[in-house]
């Protein structure tokens, strides 16, 4: 994948964001927290959200396919 494709993919994950309003009030979330993550053997980006209103929380997670899993093993293999 290159840089333009995964820039256009997490652009899209923030369309995702931007158009869920809170649950809780109606507000708009912002992004508070992003990390990649490992689930069931698939990279996904987490996203930590905060509602700029009530200050609700919400985590929205999204496939990251950019993401290479060697990559990921090497460096907990260093953090380790």
């Amino acid at each position: 994948m290159t840089i333009r494709e995964i820039m256009k993919y997490i652009e899209s994950e923030y369309e995702v964001i931007n158009g869920t309003s809170c649950q809780i009030c109606g507000g708009e979330y912002f992004a508070d927290e992003l990390e990649i993550a490992i689930v069931d053997g698939l990279p996904y980006d987490i996203c930590s959200c905060i509602c700029s209103n009530c200050g609700y929380e919400k985590i929205f997670e999204f496939n990251a396919p950019f993401v290479d899993n060697k990559d990921i093993r090497k460096v907990r293999k260093k953090l380790n």
